[in-house]
């Protein structure tokens, strides 16, 4: 209320019955309905030292879940240890050990750093969702969807270090685990999904964002490769569809990469829905062609 006087906003209208209230002390003139909005109605509540973390600061960064966002989705906010945590509706309150998160801005808001976002999440993340996430904190290509550019920059070297500094904590053991399979080079989180599906159904392990050249030229470079048998894997994404100019690059692309004798398997969400055992077998039988 304090705050509302401060604005010039008067009591009666405050406690106007047409205002939404998304959060305990805040009124809207209409209910929140993507997560920016929700994040931007909490922002007054939020009090210094008080940090968004976990999934909140992974979809803040743009950093892939394997959940689809709905209002009723908390907002994860954080304290130091020591201090208590926000305790309203709509509000996941959690505690962090001093030291451990290094405090960041998304569009004003106080955020953690990305890497401690995810482990924060790695109790609730499968074992691909969690490749899916580190790949994407790694990530240096600019088209890779939805990561905000400005992010802190990470490397698994600066992953295993910041994991050596947290010590235990929970879902820990499962980061160490995945970060093996975690490769540099992915653009997109479908790219990562289809690499190890791939390995996961006992093939080689393909080739990332790999470049072929004809005659010291430059023809294309493909999402996923496995060079020695010349064929090529290529996750269709809606952008490929949708636009244009990109579909006409895609034909001839492909036109160039089977001139030269490759074999192009587009791949889109609809081939990994059901575990991907049909192009499992369709790039089996590729490889076994050569």
């Amino acid at each position: 209320m304090r705050d509302a006087t401060l604005a010039g906003v008067g009591r009666k209208r405050y406690s106007s019955a047409d205002l939404r209230r998304p959060f305990a002390g805040i009124r809207a003139t209409s209910d929140p309905t993507t997560f920016e909005e929700r994040v931007a109605c909490y922002l007054p509540r939020l009090r210094p030292g008080q940090l968004f973390a976990g999934r909140t600061a992974m979809r803040l960064w743009g950093l892939p879940l394997p959940f689809r966002w709905r209002p009723s989705e908390p907002l994860d906010v954080a304290v130091a240890t020591g201090s208590t945590p926000p305790r309203t509706a709509g509000v996941r309150g959690r505690r962090i050990a001093p030291g451990r998160a290094v405090e960041d801005r998304v569009d004003g808001a106080a955020v953690v750093d990305p890497i401690a976002a995810l482990f924060l999440c790695a109790p609730e993340l499968e074992d691909r969702a969690l490749t899916v996430a580190l790949e994407a904190a790694i990530a240096t290509a600019s088209c890779y969807p939805g990561l905000r550019p400005d992010r802190p920059p990470a490397t698994l070297d600066s992953i295993e270090r910041r994991l050596s500094e947290w010590g235990r904590f929970p879902g820990c053991a499962r980061v160490r685990a995945q970060l093996p399979h975690t490769r540099s080079g992915a653009e997109s989180p479908k790219e990562t999904e289809t690499r190890l599906l791939l390995t996961g159904a006992g093939l080689p392990e393909p080739m990332i964002q790999y470049v072929v050249s004809a005659h010291g030229r430059f023809v294309a470079r493909v999402d996923l490769a496995y060079p020695q048998w010349r064929v090529a894997i290529e996750y269709e994404g809606d952008g490929h569809r949708t636009d244009r100019d990109q579909w006409r690059v895609d034909i001839r692309r492909q036109r160039d990469l089977e001139d030269l004798g490759w074999i192009v398997i587009r791949v889109t969400e609809l081939d990994l829905r059901d575990g991907g055992r049909s192009l499992v077998a369709r790039i089996r039988r590729a490889t076994s062609t050569r």
